[in-house]
């Protein structure tokens, strides 16, 4: 390690409290640079973007991705920033490159026909929890909740004579979410039936809708390994994840019609761009649609 690095790790600890593992992947960034130049017989004041630019494609080529690529010019950005102003050296070539950017990666969702099976395949089961585990997939599916938003569901936030929940999201900002019918029995099912039972291995005090073997609130934690028990005793292997259903509600929903502000309302997305993506994951289902039922997709007839 030279002393420029040496010196500019110190500062991003004592100055700018930076956690030691934050600072050693700095290290390993700056580190990785240095090789680079060594290899290149460049030094370190004599950095242009020309030879930025080669190091990050030979990162890529390498097989590192745009993610990593980031993390490492912001690593070095700062670095350099740090040696221009204290002498090491006259130019700083990070300020001036452009980060490459980041795949988009799209939600997946489920099918009708996947969410169907599911339903269908847990309901068969002989086990006491699964009273409770139709009900938070039902109610998943229903209403696009956030993982953290139905462990601190309450009886007192649903209203079943309109089906409607009111729920607290990010910020505390509350919104109102309509769940269907059969959300509703299997929510009423689980109250009813086995709630209790939970909460008196609990002494009965817990205030949370949805409890464990316990009687204890759910934890987010808690809910995902619910859902891989779910796959489990059902067979279903669908990667269960309570963000799953969340973008399957959204999909199936734009795919039915509905309006992209509704579904922004919905969800709870501060912004209508975050809710954008599923348009993207409705047209890739309207073009497979599209390419399995069209009888001229190919117009065969045409290239004779």
């Amino acid at each position: 390690m030279n002393k420029p690095e040496r010196e500019y790790l110190d500062y991003l600890s004592l100055q700018r409290n930076y956690s030691p593992k934050t600072i050693d992947s700095y290290r390993r960034d700056i580190d990785k640079f240095f090789v680079f130049l060594d290899k290149e017989g460049a030094l370190m004041d004599h950095v242009d973007k020309l030879l930025v630019r080669d190091f990050l494609s030979e990162e890529m080529a390498s097989g590192v991705g745009a993610r990593s690529c980031q993390r490492r010019l912001s690593a070095l950005r700062g670095f350099y920033s740090y040696a221009v102003s204290h002498g090491y050296a006259s130019y700083n070539a990070f300020a001036y490159i452009h980060s490459p950017k980041k795949p988009i990666r799209y939600p997946r969702a489920l099918s009708v026909e996947q969410i169907n099976a599911l339903f269908l395949a847990n309901v068969k089961r002989n086990d006491p929890l699964m009273v409770r585990d139709q009900a938070i997939i039902e109610l998943l599916y229903a209403s696009g909740l956030r993982a953290s938003e139905l462990v601190k569901l309450t009886p007192q936030q649903i209203d079943y004579s309109s089906r409607i929940i009111r729920v607290f999201g990010k910020g505390n900002k509350e919104r109102m979410v309509p769940f269907g019918e059969s959300a509703e029995l299997a929510m009423k099912r689980y109250f009813k039936e086995l709630r209790p039972s939970l909460l008196a291995n609990n002494k009965g005090v817990e205030v949370a809708f949805f409890v464990n073997d316990r009687g204890e609130a759910l934890t987010v934690r808690g809910l995902e390994f619910i859902l891989k028990e779910i796959e489990e005793k059902t067979g279903c292997s669908y990667g269960l994840h309570p963000h799953l259903f969340r973008h399957t509600f959204a999909t199936h929903l734009l795919e039915g019609g509905a309006d992209l502000r509704l579904i922004q309302e919905l969800l709870g997305h501060a912004s209508l761009n975050t809710t954008q993506v599923y348009t993207h994951v409705s047209q890739q289902s309207m073009k497979m649609q599209y390419e399995a039922f069209f009888p001229r997709k190919d117009d065969k007839e045409g290239k004779k």
